[in-house]
């Protein structure tokens, strides 16, 4: 871990973040119209779309509600060649590249947790192979905003430039370099779309940064979005033994069966101190439309296909002081964290929290963190490629491996 020291006053780091921040809001707005098609010229209505997956199909969805049909998919899955993925043909790479390589533009359509990709990969294959017009989706994404935004943590520049003030002091509760690097270069990307500029993955597992602090087996761990049991079967992996208490939280029923089928498998050491709540968190008690998905996002939505109930921390947790709160809920964090405001700023626990479900929460969750209580130091690691999987660490000085 980086030491723990105050950033430098006027460091380039905080210098390049102060002057993006100064840009014109009637700038980013043009940048906005007009990315894609300066990157696509003169093909930005030729597309061939590379990558037939979800995103792929959002983005053929929305490109026909403004009446662009692309000409193509193309996709490194062989299965899919030679078919049709709604309707559009599906070629291979070569094949595209052959075919349309110097008159149609090809989007990336990848972006995703988990799978390690790229789009410098992509986009270096696509060249290689003689295609003339490479482009992310994102500048597209931009471009038809009212279709496509928002998009987890991608949203339109010029209405994140207002916010200029939060950016900047939330700069300054990085506890180390390597947090400062890594905030500056997700607010360059959310207002350039550099994807270039983001880093790899960090080493250690998702919530659980052994260079931070010390998971102990008598933590009361609240995980809030237990999907499946995957953030607890890598706990129970690294601790053998557990003599806390572990409270999962998961509304999703399809989820929920899997977390019970997998917490049936636990050995009763385990077990024991295992409790279940089937329903989501909240800033207050209250029934929610939830997106019941089955899937690693699922979450609250206005659009949802079932009704939950939520109930905010403080009532769960009343007579349960948490040493250790996980929260991966899908862009629900800044809610949920209103609900636990009174166990925070009480009980200090380590805090987990997701910070790319949308594009505001990089620095609104260590904002509202910070307004509960002045024991945190705050850090931040990306766990995925491209954005994905960005967590918002705030350990309490008590629990620091360095001050241990």
């Amino acid at each position: 871990m980086d030491s723990l020291v105050e950033p430098k006053a006027d460091s380039p780091l905080e210098a390049s973040l102060r002057e993006w921040l100064l840009e014109d809001v009637n700038s980013a707005m043009q940048r906005e119209r007009t990315a894609f098609d300066e990157q696509a010229a003169p093909l930005s209505n030729r597309l061939i779309l590379f990558g037939a997956g979800g995103l792929g199909c959002k983005t053929l969805a929305g490109l026909r509600q403004v009446g662009i049909e692309p000409l193509a998919f193309a996709d490194n899955n062989a299965s899919l060649w030679g078919h049709q993925v709604e309707g559009v043909p599906v070629f291979s790479p070569q094949a595209a590249a052959q075919q349309f390589g110097d008159h149609a533009a090809f989007v990336v359509t990848i972006w995703r947790a988990g799978g390690g990709h790229r789009l410098e990969h992509t986009r270096q294959q696509l060249l290689d192979m003689g295609c003339s017009k490479v482009v992310s989706f994102a500048p597209l994404f931009w471009k038809y905003s009212h279709i496509f935004l928002p998009y987890y943590a991608i949203g339109l520049p010029h209405t994140l430039l207002p916010q200029a003030g939060q950016i900047a002091r939330a700069f300054a509760l990085w506890a180390d370099d390597s947090s400062r690097r890594e905030y500056v270069a997700q607010v360059r990307w959310r207002l350039w779309l550099d994807f270039d500029g983001l880093a790899s993955p960090v080493g250690h597992a998702q919530y659980f940064p052994e260079d931070l602090f010390q998971v102990s087996q008598d933590e009361t761990l609240v995980d809030c979005g237990a999907y499946d049991g995957d953030t607890l079967r890598v706990l129970a992996e690294r601790q053998a033994t557990f003599s806390g208490r572990y409270l999962a939280i998961e509304p999703d029923p399809n989820n929920l069966r899997a977390l019970r089928e997998y917490a049936a498998t636990l050995p009763e050491a385990w077990r024991k101190h295992l409790s279940i709540l089937p329903h989501a968190v909240g800033a207050r008690r209250e029934t929610v439309r939830f997106d019941a998905s089955g899937l690693a996002s699922a979450g609250i939505s206005a659009t949802g296909t079932i009704e939950v109930a939520s109930a905010p921390l403080d009532e769960i947790l009343s007579e349960t002081p948490p040493t250790f709160i996980k929260m991966d809920i899908e862009g629900a964090e800044l809610d949920a964290l209103a609900g636990g405001r009174r166990s925070i700023a009480s009980a200090a626990p380590v805090l987990a929290v997701c910070a790319y479900h949308e594009p505001d929460h990089l620095w609104r969750v260590p904002l509202l963190i910070q307004s509960f209580s002045d024991q945190y130091r705050f850090f931040l690691r990306p766990h995925n490629e491209e954005g994905w999987d960005l967590v918002c660490y705030a350990v309490p000085l008590k629990r620091l491996r360095l001050w241990g």
